[in-house]
């Protein structure tokens, strides 16, 4: 066997080699859909539960019932990608886009942080809504494109007058990058998972959307209970204890 794959001729390795980065390609591409989009990953699920039963008919040579299912395997990729193709869309969107910054992010000060955590209970005590995301590695720039650029130093000053309600700022999200205020007034992809809190709202679904596709801590407070809550890896936390929030940020914007 080995003796077979040296004598192979030079253009036989690149054809192997190319063969292969198409399938890691196709392979990383997949999971990805797969494990970041709950949607997809049922749908992924029935379908092996359909090759599964489809092999099962087969084994007991139940012919009718195994030529519909096949029909049905054949249809039910095309049908997914017809379902899912704003899903798909945005992970290739974002696929290509993704960017990562240099191996030391440069994170924000205690000032910095004091203000993010004043600001953020002082809108709960007022009960404004809030989005305020911490950028690390993963850089944000394709939703800080969208948005309305600011460079300004992080004070809890700013940070409540851009939440001020009935402004044109009011509704998206703070992105923070370091020791500023990179922009404001972005928007971000909902998350398809469900919040089994009521009083969760739009805001929440965003907050784990850009969870779910960055490394991005992102602070949510909910106009209708005031109640502070923080997204990071895909999980929403509460976070009403000003101390608690402050040393959670203090581990999350390390240097």
């Amino acid at each position: 066997m080995m003796n077979m794959l040296f004598s192979m001729p030079n253009e036989a390795w690149w054809k192997i080699l190319i063969d292969f980065y198409i399938v890691w390609i196709f392979a990383v591409f997949t999971l990805k859909l797969v494990f970041s989009n709950s949607r997809v990953l049922n749908f992924a699920i029935i379908f092996i539960i359909l090759i599964v039963f489809n092999f099962v008919l087969n084994y007991f040579q139940i012919d009718l019932g195994s030529k519909l299912l096949q029909y049905i395997i054949e249809w039910y990729p095309i049908v997914i990608i017809i379902i899912m193709a704003p899903d798909i869309r945005r992970l290739i969107e974002f696929f290509w886009k993704k960017d990562t910054k240099d191996n030391v992010a440069i994170m924000g000060t205690d000032e910095s942080r004091e203000a993010i955590v004043d600001a953020t209970f002082q809108l709960s005590r007022n009960r404004i809504g809030a989005l305020i995301t911490i950028e690390k590695h993963n850089t944000l720039d394709q939703f800080a494109d969208n948005a309305i650029m600011m460079n300004a130093q992080i004070t809890k000053e700013l940070l409540l007058n851009i939440f001020i309600p009935n402004t044109p700022m009011h509704d998206g999200a703070v992105i923070i990058r370091g020791n500023e205020i990179l922009c404001a007034g972005a928007y971000f992809v909902l998350s398809e998972r469900t919040v089994e809190d009521k009083t969760m709202g739009s805001r929440h679904r965003a907050a784990l959307g850009i969870s779910e596709m960055s490394d991005a801590l992102t602070i949510v407070v909910s106009e209708e209970t005031g109640d502070v809550s923080i997204a990071v890896e895909g999980i929403l936390l509460k976070m009403n204890d000003r101390d608690k929030l402050k040393e959670y940020l203090s581990m999350f914007m390390r240097w």
